[in-house]
């Protein structure tokens, strides 16, 4: 059997990342995560998966983040039973965050039905619980980077350092031939690549020399300016003394994961320094909480670790654990940073911390990381002035800030530079984990670096034969679980959040009760369709 390389998610979206490789004699997975982003994206997370589980013979995963590895636990629970392998870095943070999944799907879905009976509606199950996670655990397994470990039947690979996470990695796949005379087919998994200027991580590496490489493509078209540590640590200086001039709480949104770290890291050295005043920082995230202990067991293995457990036992930072906690910090006034899960807004307390300081001017808000379309995050990023927030209209009266030198992945001429290193390419490169700008960006980038009919960007749940002259994409196959042309984009739900807040501000701004009326009968007409005149 011809190889097949299937996309069943980070097609033309950054999110839910899950390729399968299906050779003769075995089937493996690299990556199996959630979707986030739009509605119409994330209800892809309750749909079947469009493969069997069952016939799933192992799981590589690349790196802990959720959009790589959250649905895991769905896929045990639907009958995988072979092994989940990663780093032990991986398998550490997999520990605390795929439980913390659960419990906050769990705690979602309980608030939404609570919502939905109150509307009439039926109630809905979470995708999987917190136990349904830790249930999974069992079947990882820790490999260690750079030695060759049989996968499948077939197929052998090894883990090389991606630099853009605790344990974060890039795979190379060999896949056997199937006369035992051939040379083996060559494939690299970038996974998420790491930028030159990390804090806690080193450079990524992996070898040359490929059939086929699968790159990511998150900031293809975005050239970063200066991201030397020295200039970041001065462009956060100049963020944090802004905010506290305005004298309201600082809101830092942000993965639970190396990212608030890395803050914590660059936050404490100014104060340590007298750059910055000491200020409260609390870290208002269980996950981080927990993911913060792993980052401290592993400290030896990261650039920075003697930095990073400083910071995290300083005197000015607090870890809050209880809900309760969580809600006391909203009655502090005056000056304080606030670190909190989602980076992208889209679940956690950060939500509950917008609701209560977005309306006010003297708060800030300073997004550090990327922001995928759809997501409340992007929303502000792109000046929003009223947004809706767990079903209630919230107007932005707080700075809207953003400084992106704290991503985890590389810009453009570095993704550029990596796939320079990883050079010869005897066939095809993939290029997914972007959106369209940022995987036109990248396509341009490698002009004159890899023929342009060797450059493949494949839409969700494509296939492709991986054949001796290049690629041969499937065309028969299941339906696609979404429109290629709206993944990565806004959709009706975005357009209904925003249609609501524009017929609110329409009746609030309404001279009268008569012409409030107005504004309504014409509404309503337009809803039922009748056109007659006043």
């Amino acid at each position: 059997m011809i190889p097949t390389l299937s996309f069943h998610g980070a097609a033309h979206t950054v999110t839910g990342s899950c390729f399968s490789l299906e050779t003769g004699g075995a089937r493996i997975l690299v990556d199996c995560g959630m979707f986030q982003g739009s509605k119409s994206e994330k209800e892809l997370n309750y749909r079947a998966f469009p493969f069997d589980p069952r016939e799933i013979d192992a799981v590589i995963l690349t790196h802990a983040h959720i959009d790589h590895s959250g649905l895991l636990p769905k896929l045990v629970k639907a009958g995988f039973a072979g092994p989940i392998l990663a780093t032990g870095a991986t398998v550490d943070l997999c520990s605390v965050m795929l439980p913390d999944s659960g419990f906050i799907q769990e705690m979602e879905v309980a608030h939404l039905n609570r919502r939905n009976a109150q509307r009439g509606r039926a109630a809905v199950e979470p995708i999987y619980t917190a136990e349904d996670a830790s249930a999974c655990l069992t079947q990882f397994r820790p490999v260690r980077f750079g030695e060759w470990m049989s996968v499948a039947q077939g197929i052998r690979a090894r883990y090389w350092n991606a630099g853009h996470l605790l344990g974060s990695s890039s795979v190379e796949i060999e896949i056997a031939p199937s006369d035992g005379t051939a040379r083996p087919t060559r494939l690299l998994f970038s996974g998420d690549i790491g930028p030159d200027q990390k804090l806690l991580q080193d450079a990524p590496e992996a070898p040359r020399d490929f059939d086929y490489i699968v790159c990511e493509s998150t900031y293809g078209d975005t050239d970063r300016p200066n991201s030397s540590f020295e200039h970041r640590r001065k462009l956060l200086l100049d963020e944090v003394l802004a905010a506290r001039k305005s004298g309201g709480a600082l809101l830092i949104p942000s993965f639970a994961v190396e990212r608030t770290q890395e803050l914590l890291v660059d936050l404490v050295g100014l104060m340590e320094s007298g750059e910055l005043a000491e200020a409260p920082i609390f870290i208002d995230s269980p996950l981080a909480t927990k993911a913060s202990a792993v980052f401290e067991a592993h400290a030896g293995e990261l650039t920075n670790g003697a930095a990073l457990v400083r910071a995290l036992n300083a005197r000015h930072v607090r870890f809050t654990e209880s809900v309760e906690q969580s809600k006391a910090i909203n009655r502090i006034r005056g000056f304080h940073i606030v670190l909190a899960a989602s980076g992208m807004c889209e679940a956690g307390r950060i939500r509950h911390h917008l609701k209560n300081w977005l309306w006010r001017s003297e708060a800030t808000v300073l997004l550090v990381g990327y922001q995928a379309q759809g997501t409340l995050g992007r929303i502000m990023l792109d000046g929003a002035s009223r947004v809706r927030i767990q079903g209630e209209d919230i107007q932005v009266r707080a700075r809207i800030r953003s400084l992106d030198l704290y991503s985890g992945h590389a810009d453009g001429p570095e993704l550029r530079s990596w796939v320079e290193a990883r050079l010869p390419l005897a066939r095809s490169i993939f290029l997914v984990h972007g959106e369209e700008e940022a995987i036109g960006g990248l396509q341009a980038r490698l002009a004159g670096l890899v023929p342009s009919d060797q450059i493949v960007v494949p839409q969700l749940d494509d296939s492709y034969e991986l054949i001796d002259t290049g690629v041969h994409l499937v065309v028969s196959g299941p339906p696609k679980r979404l429109d290629p042309t709206r993944a990565g984009k806004l959709d009706w739900h975005n357009d209904l959040s925003r249609l609501l807040l524009e017929i609110n501000d329409a009746v609030d701004k309404a001279a009268d009760e008569r012409t409030k009326a107005v504004v309504i009968r014409k509404l309503r007409r337009a809803l039922t369709g009748n056109h007659e005149p006043e």
